[in-house]
């Protein structure tokens, strides 16, 4: 990262990813209503809190879905904030809402569904890449702003956070979803030393979790 002038503020951004959803018939669920925190993910939720505990905790915001919603409650119970909404940090856009798509038994074994796959990279199936990383970025800088010399969450989901990650790091934006570094719960903490982004902290405080769970 960018070495910055020692007397600038620093403020860091903490990128949740939100907890286990109760998702009992397994389909990608992307930004369909209704899916809520399993009992493991509202412990998950409150192990981040507690992680998060004491820490100068200034501002909490969370992608309008209720599972990130529910994520951001104890964070900001514990620090006596209310969460604001920032559409930029809701999960991507994806055809293949509503739908399984596990191996064998899912949408993506049948021949109807094959096209939406012909551009892995933009990817052709959903919200490009590119999209998805400026707007999570716009809402990342938001949250800096809105906190500047302490600290803010931004509770978002997977594919966002990593696709912001990737971005921050000079990385290309396609990618192997059985790679990625973003398990529930999980935080990924930018750090600024003014609007420059000093260091990239990752970490599990709820543990770590398979990133081929769907929807989550």
């Amino acid at each position: 990262m960018t070495e910055a002038a020692p007397s600038e503020t620093r403020t860091i951004v903490h990128v949740l990813r939100h907890g286990e959803v109760h998702n009992p018939e397994g389909i990608l669920y992307g930004r369909l209503p209704g899916f809520q925190l399993s009992a493991t993910g509202e412990a998950q939720a409150r192990a981040v809190a507690a992680s998060l505990a004491d820490h100068d905790i200034a501002h909490v915001v969370a992608s309008p879905l209720e599972r990130a919603q529910q994520t951001a409650a104890p964070i900001a119970q514990k620090h006596g904030l209310t969460i604001r909404t920032d559409e930029n940090l809701i999960e991507a856009a994806n055809d293949f809402e509503g739908l399984k798509v596990s191996v064998g038994d899912g949408a993506l074994g049948r021949p109807r569904h094959w096209w939406k796959l012909r551009d892995p990279f933009t990817p052709s199936w959903g919200e490009p890449y590119l999209q998805i990383a400026h707007r999570m970025l716009a809402a990342v800088n938001a949250a800096r702003v809105a906190a500047a010399g302490r600290e803010a969450v931004c509770v978002s989901h997977q594919l966002p956070v990593w696709t912001l990650r990737r971005f921050l790091e000079g990385e290309r934006l396609w990618h192997d979803p059985r790679h990625r570094q973003c398990s529930l719960a999980s935080l990924t903490s930018l750090v600024y030393e003014g609007d420059t982004l000093v260091d990239l902290v990752y970490s599990e405080p709820a543990g770590a979790s398979d990133p081929n769970v769907h929807g989550a």
